[in-house]
């Protein structure tokens, strides 16, 4: 049958239209009334007048929510209902309907898992409103489920791939730090965790959450380096209505809304001076102002801050407070470089070729010996994140056949790490590119520092990054 959604407004945050309801009742009249008036507000739904049609309808339509008559011409509602618990689509949402003498049975199945439950003679409009309690309610379980199985496939899959020494002592210093920070009694101590661009900095955050007692809490990345300069503040500490101009709502800010899980700040060295002091009171107070207020809130995260740049520099110039770095540096984690890796670099190149056929339907492809060698010559100032985006480029261009060096230019040849190479028939393309990989190089992954260095602005520099997908 198809559903005619009526002309009626709708009055819930539910998403009604993609509702799917299945009226199981033998009262054929009563069953049209209910089908007709869910029509109205909005669900689709069909009727099943016994035990039968209804197996049958359960397996097709695969319902959102059963409407249960307890006494059906060929049986109890109550073995349907312990069908519905025991199939795949388990999680289907039953609101039993029974007379005033059947109440036993009511109970009965809402201890055998209904939703709910409600007495005939059904008003209709208290139908309605049931129909729409117990949806709500599904769709929040539902949501918490899908949350928490989310959370523990993230938690299960977060790993710092490698097998290299440097690597194994990252990993042991991260699982020591989450005992640490289980074991403390009040605020953990703060982890500043440092490295290159690339080397992935943010994975061992988020190993580190994972790792402790908080991973079924908040994890929040915050990139300092990518916050507007005229927003960071209301973004980091929240704000109140009437604030600033276009504050037309009360917001909660990043360091309250990881509550008691993990604040990742990454690009720390980027912060500005003004706001460094304010996250300094932050983390000397463990309170939170939000702008507009004077009144202070709980902030109960750990604090992970993670930067690529030289902060005993930064503070030498008076880019960077003293007092921040040294609130910050209570633990520190250093990322190795990914050419200080050794066999790890062909490990993970592998690793990303075989992640990208997957994720493209291509057969996982084989690195040939000399991509294999250029691969493993190659700086890779870009790091983990430059070897990543080189290799998924190679697996797409070889098209599902073995990656040769052709597929991965200049990286392996003598241009590439030898300036005065740069001439011999390389387009003039190819010669910008060795260029700026040079300059990264030196500048270990310092755009600003690169682009002083080659006399373009900052933005050219970052233009031509990303043209060459660096």
């Amino acid at each position: 049958m198809t559903p005619s959604h009526g002309n009626s407004p709708l009055s819930s945050e539910i998403p009604l239209l993609t509702k799917r309801v299945l009226i199981v009742e033998d009262e054929t009249l009563f069953a049209r009334s209910v089908q007709k008036r869910l029509q109205r507000e909005g669900f689709a739904s069909e009727i099943s007048p016994d035990l039968a049609s209804a197996r049958r309808r359960l397996r097709e339509l695969a319902p959102d929510l059963v409407l249960l008559d307890m006494r059906l011409p060929d049986g109890s509602g109550l073995d349907l209902l312990a069908e519905i618990r025991t199939t795949p689509n388990g999680t289907t949402a039953v609101l039993v309907m029974s007379a005033y003498g059947e109440l036993d049975d009511a109970v009965s199945a809402m201890k055998q898992g209904a939703t709910d439950y409600l007495k005939k003679p059904v008003d209709l409009e208290e139908l309605v409103i049931g129909v729409r309690k117990v949806l709500g309610r599904r769709d929040l379980e539902q949501s918490v489920v899908n949350a928490s199985a989310r959370h523990e496939h993230q938690a299960g899959i977060v790993d710092f791939l490698g097998a290299c020494t440097s690597i194994e002592a990252v990993r042991s210093q991260v699982r020591q730090i989450a005992r640490l920070g289980d074991m403390a009694a009040g605020a953990p101590p703060t982890v500043l965790i440092l490295g290159e661009t690339g080397t992935g900095k943010d994975v061992v955050a988020r190993l580190l959450h994972s790792a402790s007692a908080r991973r079924i809490k908040p994890f929040v990345h915050v990139d300092c380096a990518s916050l507007p300069k005229d927003l960071i503040e209301a973004e980091l500490f929240g704000h109140e209505k009437g604030a600033f101009t276009s504050a037309h709502v009360s917001r909660t800010g990043l360091i309250e809304a990881a509550e008691d899980g993990v604040l990742f700040m990454d690009e720390i060295g980027e912060l500005p001076p003004d706001l460094q002091a304010k996250l300094l009171a932050v983390l000397e107070r463990r309170t939170v102002r939000r702008v507009g207020t004077t009144q202070e809130r709980a902030a109960r995260a750990w604090f992970v801050a993670a930067t690529n740049r030289d902060i005993p520099v930064l503070v030498a110039r008076g880019e960077f407070r003293a007092d921040l770095y040294y609130r910050l540096n209570v633990i520190t984690i250093i990322v190795p470089p990914l050419r200080e890796r050794g066999a790890d670099i062909l490990a993970l190149a592998c690793h990303f070729a075989a992640l990208t056929a997957k994720r493209y339907g291509l057969p996982a492809p084989r690195i040939s010996p000399a991509a294999e060698r250029a691969i493993s010559s190659y700086s890779w100032p870009g790091n983990v994140r430059e070897l990543r985006h080189t290799i998924e480029r190679a697996v797409l261009l070889s098209g599902g056949q073995d990656i040769g060096a052709d597929v991965i230019p200049i990286f392996g040849s003598a241009a590439a790490r030898d300036p005065g190479a740069l001439a011999a028939g390389m387009t003039l393309d190819g010669a910008e590119l060795a260029l700026i990989k040079q300059a990264l190089e030196r500048c270990k992954g310092n755009v600003s520092r690169a682009a002083r260095e080659l006399g373009v602005t900052r933005m050219a520099l970052r233009y031509r990054i990303r043209k060459y997908g660096l």
